[in-house]
């Protein structure tokens, strides 16, 4: 598992059940007799993580720490250990090889992790985003 999983996991929850679409029991005779290449596809309903911000506020320690802008503070915050080498691979997984955890990287660090909980499922303020 991935530092970046550990993270998602640990504010989104139900990561570990996908949600699948619900197809009615019964087809219609048209839609049974229809080749499957024809028939459309069911698509899952999107998945809804809830909102990031609420979910981080409401943990133990968030009055405490910076995580709203900071990596090493969110990554404290749900428990993930926040050191170098985890803060090197999460930017690894998020497309950045050569991090060396520069203020600015860091910065880069926490606004990617956000855009990903947000492809993931997750309502983060676009604040967080920018």
């Amino acid at each position: 598992m991935g530092i970046f999983s550990k993270i998602r996991d640990a504010i989104l929850p139900n990561r570990d059940k996908p949600e699948q679409a619900q197809r009615p029991a019964a087809a219609t005779t048209a839609a049974a007799q229809k080749p499957a290449a024809q028939q459309p596809a069911a698509r899952p309903a999107p998945m809804d993580g809830g909102d990031v911000e609420q979910r981080l506020d409401a943990m133990e320690g968030a009055e405490k720490l910076n995580w709203r802008s900071s990596i090493v503070d969110l990554m404290k915050l749900i428990g993930v250990d926040s050191g170098f080498a985890n803060r090197k691979e999460l930017a690894g997984e998020l497309g950045k090889a050569d991090y060396a955890g520069t203020a600015e990287e860091n910065i880069w660090l926490h606004r990617r992790t956000m855009q990903e909980l947000a492809k993931n499922g997750g309502r983060v303020p676009q604040s967080f985003l920018d």
